[in-house]
């Protein structure tokens, strides 16, 4: 029995995502990797500066990643971009696992970072490329939950070899990075067996190929079926468009006003999740619990924690994403987020880094993991789904590249910052966070428009005749509904009903 389509696109898109899983282990080992004894005797007790390199190199690497990417992506394809990805940080994870001295460490830091930045990129990309508009929002949350089944499985893995073994066997630490490795390797050996972007295959003149992938995702291979057919003419009709009326360069991002805008819109989206605070809590937990007196090996045991309930977190959004749309839990994720910031804020203030402190710590560590819970629920998985989706097939590659770029850009800030903030100002850096969530919310309440179900071909006419300032609009007049006609269309003209599997 074949599976429904939109079952077959889900299983797709989890398994893409292992790209993701990669990232959010690298994001909860390396708490554990810095923290523990063997790795602080091995390379002669870091200081703030080299430990802040040894986080910051990896980001700055994916930096560089997202930005290769697209060309790869968009001259070879996306299953072959994947496969670069793959090799580029299993290179990087082996010098990781292996290194002797700091200098191996910080070059494999910068090759996985740079393997995982074609990843997180290109991922979210192939699967929104892929995916019916109905659950597209759907299908691309799951880049945040796997992200977080990877700091999951990186959290209790880290915390058991941190409590396990010795500060004398350098497994420690050596056995949370090597392990990263197997899920690489299954990604790049096995993405060929599913299927290429149809955008894809229809841009570079594969058209029949294009036809058959979209039979296969969305109709049981029904190349018939009236919504593959309509979806099928839209998307060459866009295209012809694209190809006639904007350049295939970073150059058309800032010079048509419509791209310029999703670009904006792309980047301030993925700097803002940087400037939520997750990634100092991510990278920096020791040290960010300590600021309240709980141990290290306390701070490891919530984080792994506060992981689980992230992963709940992540898997109730990909079940009302395309129900509550993205707008609006975005604007309340980051207003929760602030609220949680200012308690934790107050608590770090007020009461000193005590081992005797119990009621203190526990409101300390339920704020950061409501903190969690908000940022997962919304904001995290949406960072993903929004800039896979807006962008023309044209420029999409490179739209979420610069946007993933941003991401990198501000990651690696926070990353190099924040083991010099934390035992410089204390309580005080919470203040950067405590505005900028704030700020982002009021960004995203002012300029965002909703994008739930719109198809990835219709997103070129919302950008261009929707107002810049959305809060207050109706946007359902600025919808073009071009596909929905399509399909009205040609059953009219076939004198049949309108009915699709997939719908």
């Amino acid at each position: 029995m074949a599976l429904p389509p939109k079952l077959y696109q889900f299983l797709v898109g989890v398994f893409a995502s292992l790209g993701s899983w990669l990232f959010g282990y690298d994001l909860g080992v390396i708490a554990e990797v810095i923290a523990s004894g063997s790795f602080k005797a091995i390379f002669n007790k870091p200081s703030d500066v080299d430990t802040g390199l040894i986080v910051s190199l990896f980001t700055a690497g994916a930096f560089v990643g997202s930005f290769l990417v697209a060309e790869v992506g968009d001259r070879f394809g996306r299953r072959l971009a994947i496969i670069a990805g793959t090799v580029i940080f299993c290179i990087g994870g082996a010098l990781q696992t292996g290194a002797s001295n700091i200098s191996y460490l910080w070059g494999g830091r910068f090759l996985a970072g740079t393997g995982v930045g074609f990843l997180v990129m290109i991922v979210p990309l192939y699967q929104a490329e892929l995916a019916h508009p109905d659950v597209r929002g759907t299908i691309t949350s799951l880049q945040q939950f796997m992200l977080g089944v990877g700091a999951l499985c990186a959290g209790w893995i880290s915390y058991g070899t941190f409590v396990g073994l010795p500060d004398s066997n350098s497994g420690q630490w050596r056995i949370p990075l090597g392990l990263q490795l197997i899920p690489a390797v299954i990604l790049g050996a096995l993405i060929m067996l599913f299927p290429e972007s149809p955008r894809w295959l229809i841009d570079h003149g594969r058209h029949e190929r294009g036809l058959e992938v979209l039979a296969q995702l969305h109709a049981h291979g029904n190349q018939n079926d009236l919504w593959v057919i309509a979806e099928y003419e839209q998307i060459r009709e866009q295209l012809a468009f694209e190809h006639e009326n904007e350049a295939k360069s970073y150059k058309e991002l800032f010079v048509h006003k419509s791209s310029f805008r999703r670009l904006i819109i792309a980047m301030a989206l993925q700097a803002s999740i940087q400037m939520t605070g997750v990634s100092a809590i991510q990278y920096y937990s020791v040290s960010v619990y300590g600021q309240i007196g709980i141990s290290p090996s306390d701070s490891l045991k919530y984080q792994a924690v506060n992981n689980i309930i992230a992963l709940v977190a992540e898997g109730l959004c990909i079940a009302f994403v395309d129900k509550f749309g993205r707008r609006w839990p975005l604007i309340i994720g980051n207003l929760c987020n602030c609220l949680t910031f200012i308690i934790a804020c107050i608590l770090i203030a007020l009461f000193p880094a005590d081992a005797n402190n119990i009621g203190p710590h526990w409101g300390f560590i339920i704020m950061t993991w409501l903190y969690n819970f908000s940022f997962s629920a919304t904001c995290g998985p949406l960072s993903w789904v929004i800039p896979a989706e807006i962008f023309d097939t044209y420029t999409r590659a490179k739209g979420v590249a610069i946007a993933t770029m941003t991401s990198f850009a501000f990651n690696t800030l926070i990353g190099q910052v924040t083991a010099i903030a934390i035992p410089n100002i204390g309580y005080k850096y919470y203040f950067v966070f405590i505005i900028c969530n704030f700020t982002n919310a009021l960004f995203f309440w002012a300029f965002l428009p909703e994008t739930r179900r719109i198809p990835l071909e219709e997103m070129h006419a919302l950008f261009t005749n929707a107002p810049i300032f959305v809060a207050g609009k109706d946007m359902s007049r600025y919808r073009a509904a071009d596909l929905d006609r399509r399909v009205a269309t040609i059953a009219q003209e076939k004198g049949i009903e309108v009915s699709h599997v997939d719908a």
